[in-house]
C-alpha cells in the first residue's frame, strides 16, 4: 500500500560521463544538473515501484528542484526520495541530494500513477499520420 514514508536511495560516483560538459547542460567538469535529476527521479520512482499493481508504472510530472553546490568527478552521491503525499494517482516526494561534502540538491518531485500498456500506446499513437 502506497503511503508517506516510503523511500530510496540512488547512489553513483560522478564520471566524465554524467558532467555538465559531456552531457550538454554547460561547460565544466562537474556533475551536470539534469543527470543529478534524473537520478533523483530514479530514487522516487524505484521507491514505489514495489507497491504498484501488475501492469502499472510511474511518470514524471513535475520537478522543482534547486542545485546548491558542485560535485566533482570521483566523488559519490547519494540521491533520495521520500513520499510525502498520496492523492489518488498523484504521488509528491520530497527528494534530496549530498555528496561527502554535504547537500547538493533538494526540491519537490509529483510522478503519476499509469497503466504502463496504456501509457505507451498512447504515446506511439502520435506516430500515426
Amino acid at each position: 500500500m502506497l503511503q508517506p514514508g516510503i523511500s530510496a536511495e540512488v547512489k553513483f560516483v560522478v564520471t566524465d560521463e554524467l558532467t555538465a560538459k559531456t552531457v550538454g547542460s554547460g561547460t565544466l567538469d562537474v556533475l551536470a544538473t539534469p543527470v543529478m535529476i534524473a537520478r533523483l527521479e530514479q530514487a522516487a520512482w524505484t521507491s514505489v515501484a514495489p507497491y504498484l499493481a501488475e501492469g502499472e508504472g510511474t511518470v514524471g510530472t513535475l520537478m522543482n528542484a534547486k542545485h546548491l553546490s558542485p560535485t566533482p568527478v570521483g566523488l559519490e552521491v547519494t540521491c533520495r526520495a521520500e513520499l510525502t503525499e498520496v492523492d489518488g494517482r498523484r504521488l509528491v516526494f520530497k527528494v534530496t541530494a549530498k555528496d561527502a561534502r554535504g547537500p547538493i540538491g533538494e526540491g519537490t518531485h509529483e510522478r503519476a500513477i499509469i497503466q504502463n500498456e496504456r501509457f505507451v500506446t498512447k504515446a506511439y499513437k502520435k506516430l500515426e499520420g
